[in-house]
């Protein structure tokens, strides 16, 4: 069964102006994910993981390359545009705590689509993306979002992409895209794809 391709990557690159001189974040990443994947952002501190993540769903604009989201090269679309798209496709679950607290983890990522008038919200997100979703949490209420997070994967056939230092989080995923100054080093399916193959 081909399935549809949801976000692609083509030829990023992100440089920022520094003391020293122009400094380059993202280097030339290239890959697509296809609806329902769930993919693990790897690499060292400084590595540019985080930075590519805000690229992908639109939150910052890339130097050079193009980002594809849901059909739609992010590029060609304004500010408000892009918001638009994050509103309908996306939820973003972030290290620090950019949540209501008064609101669980799920409606926390419902909030943005029902303000957008979607009555359908829990079931409307395509794409998740996900920057340290458990770095600031102790190990049971970390386990907890991931397991709720892996179930929205494969119960609702959104797509899935998290940052993380953690190993057993990153197998559990079905692939580890591995990144070191910038450049993505390494595109690997886990254990964990093959046992569903």
């Amino acid at each position: 069964m081909t399935r549809d391709i949801v976000l692609e990557a083509r030829n990023l690159s992100k440089e920022v102006s520094s003391p020293e001189g122009p400094l380059t974040i993202v280097r030339n990443v290239s890959f697509t994910v296809t609806q329902g994947e769930s993919i693990a952002l790897v690499g060292p501190s400084g590595a540019g993981k985080s930075t590519l993540l805000a690229l992908l769903a639109g939150l910052d604009l890339p130097t050079a390359g193009e980002v594809v989201l849901a059909g739609q090269a992010l590029g060609a679309l304004n500010e408000d545009g892009r918001a638009r798209l994050r509103a309908e496709r996306v939820g973003f679950v972030f290290q620090s705590f950019h949540l209501l607290p008064s609101l669980t983890a799920v409606e926390n990522v419902m909030l943005p689509l029902e303000l957008a008038g979607r009555d359908d919200a829990r079931q409307a997100a395509e794409g998740m993306f996900a920057d340290e979703p458990t770095g600031n949490l102790d190990t049971a209420t970390g386990e907890r979002i991931a397991q709720l997070l892996f179930e929205l994967n494969r119960g609702s056939d959104t797509t899935l992409v998290l940052v993380t230092h953690e190993a057993a989080l990153a197998a559990r995923c079905g692939r580890v895209l591995s990144m070191d100054a910038g450049a993505l080093t390494r595109d690997v399916g886990t254990a964990a794809a093959h046992s569903h193959a």
